[in-house]
C-alpha cells in the first residue's frame, strides 16, 4: 500500500518513550514517523515546553499547574525531562513538528510562534488546534501553516476559513469518509485524521483519501504505508 500520506507520531513514540519528550520524539523519527505532534504550553515565566495537561500530576506525579511554575522550578521537578520547544525542534532535526496549542492565550502562541521564528523553522512547524487558537497563530503569523481542528460534520463558516486560512483540516478519525475527503479536496484543503492506533483504521483512512495520519503507533502506521506486514496484523 504505498502511499504519500504524511504519518505524524501522537506525541513522539509514548509506548516506547514518555510523550513529550526528546526520547519519545526521537524514538518516534527512527520508527518513521515524517512529523511529530507535540503540545505546547508556556511556563510562568514565559517558556514554551512540551506538556499536553495543565498540570504535572499525569507524567510527572506532581498536581501543580505548569503556568504558575517557572522554568528553572520546572526543570528542577521533572529532572530536565520537559523539554523547551527550541529543543524540541533542533531534536527533531530536518523533520517536521506539528504544534498542538492546549490552554494557547495570545501571549502563548506569541510566544511560541517567537520561539519558532527565532529557529528558523517556519517551513518545518505548523500548528493545530481548534479555532480560538488558530485565528491567534495567523494573528501572530501571516504565513504560518495551520492544520485546523474540526470535530463535527458540519462545515467551517466561510469566515472562519477566511480568517484562519488553514492548509489542513484536521478531523477525528471516525468523522472521516470519502465524501468529506473529496469535498475538502475539492475546497483546496488537506485532510488529516487523529488518533488512528489499528492498521485495520489506517488502512480504511488511507482509503477514504486523507494526506496525513496521526497515530500513537507510528511504526504499525509506516508498516500501513509501506505494505509491510512486520508489525503485525490489528
Amino acid at each position: 500500500m504505498a502511499t504519500t500520506v504524511t504519518a505524524v507520531a501522537h506525541r513522539g513514540d509514548p509506548y516506547r518513550a514518555r510523550e513529550n519528550t526528546l526520547p519519545s520524539i526521537r524514538s518516534a523519527l527512527e520508527r518513521g514517523a515524517d512529523a511529530v505532534e507535540i503540545d505546547v504550553r508556556v511556563t510562568r515565566d514565559g517558556v514554551p515546553v512540551l506538556l499536553h495537561d495543565a498540570t504535572l500530576k499525569r507524567l510527572w506525579g506532581h498536581d501543580l499547574r505548569l503556568d504558575r511554575l517557572s522554568h528553572e522550578e520546572l526543570t528542577e521537578l521533572t529532572g530536565g525531562g520537559v523539554p523547551t520547544l527550541r529543543e524540541a525542534l533542533l531534536a527533531a532535526g530536518t523533520h517536521r513538528l506539528m504544534i498542538d496549542l492546549p490552554g494557547s492565550t495570545d501571549d502563548s502562541v506569541t510566544r511560541t510562534v517567537g520561539v519558532v521564528h527565532e529557529c528558523e523553522a517556519g517551513e518545518r512547524a505548523y500548528y493545530c488546534a481548534g479555532s480560538e487558537a488558530m485565528l491567534r497563530v495567523r494573528a501572530a503569523d501571516s504565513a504560518a501553516e495551520i492544520a485546523l481542528t474540526w470535530t463535527t460534520l458540519a462545515p467551517p463558516r466561510p469566515v472562519l476559513l477566511d480568517a484562519v486560512r488553514p492548509r489542513w483540516l484536521n478531523y477525528r478519525f471516525g468523522l472521516v469518509d470519502r465524501e468529506l475527503t473529496d469535498r475538502l479536496h475539492r475546497d483546496g484543503l488537506l485532510v488529516s485524521a487523529w488518533t488512528a492506533d489499528t492498521k485495520r483504521t489506517m488502512r480504511r483512512l488511507v482509503q477514504q483519501g486523507v494526506d496525513s495520519i496521526t497515530t500513537n503507533r507510528v511504526a504499525a502506521l509506516r508498516g500501513v504505508l509501506t505494505g509491510s506486514s512486520a508489525t503485525g496484523s490489528t
